[in-house]
């Protein structure tokens, strides 16, 4: 007996960007240029700050020995506080930092200032950007800070400004001065300060209102090299801000790229930097990173701090992170080359468990590691094209436990591992000779497709597999490197390679579709399957130490299994093939006969709506209490996986689903994330997530209708007659294989006429 132990972003389509791309250019929106003489270069187009930790250098210590949290609006990205969920800049980002970390914060805020000399924290110049001043004031034809007195914007309400982000909480809350900021309770504050000369335009000082702040202020940065010229730098710490490369520094006329280069002429102004990340991690076209520069380095040895910009979980970042945001902080600060002092984010509680959980796992001793079984799905299929030798082999080496194999059956009856019986979906085959084998199997799909079986393992084997896009609608590709690389296996040959490892507890075995390929195609799948699982074990010269496991949506395919090997239910799993709100006390039981294991959704789990979670189900409770593991399927690491009240971030999920839900395994595209995860010595000191908080935050009136709940899991659901016999094929060639013929004929005729026409 075997014991392993323990979507809602509707607007994400829009996120197919590159690492570097930008806000849209506010200056659009303006009908006076002469307004903006005053604007430094690149404002326009520099997206705003976000969230920040902010650390001292790790130089040769193995951790952080200070910690704090600037909470901002990112230049690259107009975000404040908690921006990443809540609107820029609002009270409400601001305070759930609080709530999902426990460094000591310093906000972030980005200062404008109003007709009458008010300071408040907004994310650009125009307000038109990131609030609804617009629907207030719609008789105005422009709608800068300096447009309006502090009164004027009493009923103005801040806004979302990026598409992939939930719009519910929009008209929520009022624009903040710096002063109500500075009140919010966190240690520190931190004013980003840009465009000093439009408001000298506009008789307005930004410096002489930073000076009457100044014994309030820990950090001030600006990209404007005069503005920090002109604090006194014993004051508080100031910070030079670098912009894009390319673009010009006005008080030196050169660029910032260049003026990276001279770090010794920064120091004498400034104590520290704030840099895009792309200045110490460059990343290609291709969004894949180059080697590190040495700027990091080399402003350490001024005596200059270094914080990194530019971090969103919710952006597309290189492929080399695998979609994990946690993975990217970590090149900063874990590198074995050097650390960034400070981070400045949307999702401050991803760099902030980054920082205090994740960095130098090596180095740290495994005391109580969170205890949840990892398993594959098709292997790495998240970084290798699934079920091919090259994913399950990062499986292995990413720390999966369970190897799966999800199996097929080709024309000529061989099992072999393939996430699809469709060849379109994973292969080339639509570019070969064989698109001409497409049929319709209404028992299979509704579509048409090139199945497996009409191919014989030597044809298959020509194919080239194809890496998964699961997320292909919303811009969101998987590593193109390792489109096409990879050979597919055969169910022995999987078997032997993952006997191979003695780091697996075991291997899991998924039929489906037996009852068609029996009725149809003449194929028993449990026959084959079980065959070479029995080989394996008495083949000369090989010892099995290796554990297997089997798993169907089909109780029939598992009772055949359990009859033909007298396996134990423990070695059965069950998967449910939908979504589900509950599971009925007889339904239960049926399964409690064939199977000790079932495999259940995230959302039969955590439904949401709109991309927000109302509250979880008791799925989980009630088949644990009757004695079941339940292992959870898919987890993945792209964002838009993940309910916006999991902030975009993949290790949040997976620690919700550990510690709140207490499930037994996890089944995903990239075992890393979980391995990761599971080494954390802190993850029992996480702030966990509560079910529904993010709800009662939002405006009633921009909240999606409420959705039909799911089905229960009843027992007629689960039962099912026994597998019919396996019948003969008939020899009569299907239509799509007549056609084939039909087709490939003349093209060989062709081909002879041709190759005789040449030789003569």
């Amino acid at each position: 007996m075997l014991d392993f132990g323990a979507s809602g972003r509707e607007d994400a389509s829009d996120l197919g960007v590159s690492l570097q791309q930008v806000a849209p250019d506010f200056g659009s929106d303006l009908s006076g240029s002469e307004r903006l003489a005053g604007v430094a270069p690149g404002s326009r187009s520099q997206r705003s700050a976000r969230p920040m930790i902010i650390f001292t250098p790790l130089s040769s210590s193995k951790h952080p020995q200070e910690l704090h949290v600037a909470l901002q609006y990112l230049i690259e990205t107009h975000i404040s506080g908690f921006s990443g969920v809540f609107p820029d800049s609002s009270s409400k980002a601001y305070e759930f930092v609080s709530v999902t970390t426990s460094l000591n914060l310093a906000l972030w805020c980005d200062l404008q200032l109003t007709k009458d000399g008010v300071g408040i924290c907004f994310p650009n110049l125009n307000l038109y950007n990131y609030s609804d001043v617009k629907d207030v004031y719609p008789n105005k034809k422009e709608w800068f800070s300096v447009d309006f007195t502090w009164k004027d914007l009493s009923d103005v309400n801040l806004v979302q400004n990026i598409k992939s982000r939930s719009g519910v909480f929009d008209g929520s809350y009022q624009i903040l001065t710096v002063e109500i900021v500075a009140e919010l309770g966190a240690p520190g504050l931190w004013l980003n300060i840009q465009n000093s000369a439009f408001y000298r335009q506009h008789n307005l000082s930004m410096r002489n209102y930073v000076v009457s702040l100044s014994k309030r202020v820990d950090f001030i940065s600006s990209p404007e090299i005069s503005f920090l010229k002109s604090m006194k730098k014993d004051v508080t710490k100031l910070i030079f801000r670098f912009l894009n490369q390319d673009q010009i520094e006005p008080f030196t006329n050169q660029t910032y790229s260049s003026l990276s280069k001279n770090l010794s002429y920064i120091k004498t102004f400034s104590s520290g930097i704030l840099v895009p990340k792309s200045y110490i991690w460059p990343v290609g076209s291709d969004l894949y990173l180059k080697p590190h520069t040495s700027l990091v380095t080399e402003a350490h040895r001024q005596g200059l701090q270094v914080f990194a910009s530019e971090f969103a979980n919710d952006f597309v970042f290189a492929y080399n992170y695998s979609y994990d945001p946690t993975a990217e902080y970590l090149s900063f600060i874990d590198n074995g080359n050097f650390s960034v002092d400070g981070f400045l984010s949307d999702f401050p509680v991803t760099p902030y468990r980054a920082i205090s959980c994740f960095s130098h796992l090596d180095t740290k001793e495994d005391e109580e590691p969170a205890v949840v079984t990892i398993i594959s799905n098709d292997g790495a299929s998240g970084d290798f094209p699934g079920c091919t030798d090259l994913a399950y082999e990062k499986a292995v080496k990413d720390g999966v436990d369970i190897l799966d194999c999800n199996v097929q059956m080709s024309k000529d009856k061989i099992p072999f591992c393939m996430s699809s019986i469709d060849l379109l979906n994973t292969t080339n085959v639509f570019d070969t000779s064989f698109r001409n084998l497409s049929s319709t199997v209404a028992e299979i799909q509704p579509k048409s497709g090139i199945y497996t079986f009409s191919l014989t393992m030597s044809q298959i084997k020509t194919l080239k597999p194809v890496i998964s896009n699961p997320k292909e609608d919303h811009a969101l590709f998987r590593n193109p490197r390792n489109k096409n690389v990879g050979k597919f296996l055969t169910l022995s040959e999987f078997l032997f390679l993952a006997n191979r490892y003695n780091s697996l507890l075991g291997v899991l075995i998924k039929v489906e579709n037996a009852v068609y390929l029996a009725k149809h195609q003449g194929i028993s799948v449990v026959d084959a399957v079980l065959n070479k699982t029995e080989r394996l074990s008495t083949q000369e010269g090989q010892t099995t130490s290796i554990a297997i496991m089997f798993q169907s949506t089909d109780k029939s395919v598992l009772m055949d299994f359990k009859e033909k090997k007298l396996i134990y239910p423990d070695e059965l799993v069950y998967r449910v093939d939908e979504d589900i709100r509950d599971v009925t006390d007889s339904a239960i039981k049926e399964i409690m006969s064939f199977a000790g294991t079932i495999v259940i959704s995230k959302e039969s789990v955590l439904p949401y709506n709109g991309g927000l979670v109302k509250k979880k189900t008791d799925v989980v409770p009630r088949l644990k209490a009757s004695g079941f593991r339940v292992y959870v399927e898919t987890f993945s690491n792209e964002f838009v996986t993940q309910p916006f009240d999991l902030f975009s971030d993949s290790t949040v999920e997976i620690d919700f689903f550990v510690q709140a839900v207490k499930i037994d395994g996890i089944i995903t595209d990239f075992p890393a994330t979980t391995a990761r995860y599971r080494k954390s010595q802190c993850y029992r000191e996480m702030s966990m997530f509560r079910t529904g908080e993010l709800l009662p935050f939002g405006n009633p009136r921009l909240l999606s209708p409420a959705q039909a709940p799911y089905p229960l899991l009843v027992e007629s659901d689960v039962m099912e007659p026994p597998l019919p016999d396996v019948k003969s094929k008939n020899s009569t060639p299907t239509k799509a294989m007549a056609k084939a013929i039909q087709v490939f004929s003349p093209v060989r005729t062709m081909a002879v006429l041709v190759i005789f026409f040449i030789s003569v």
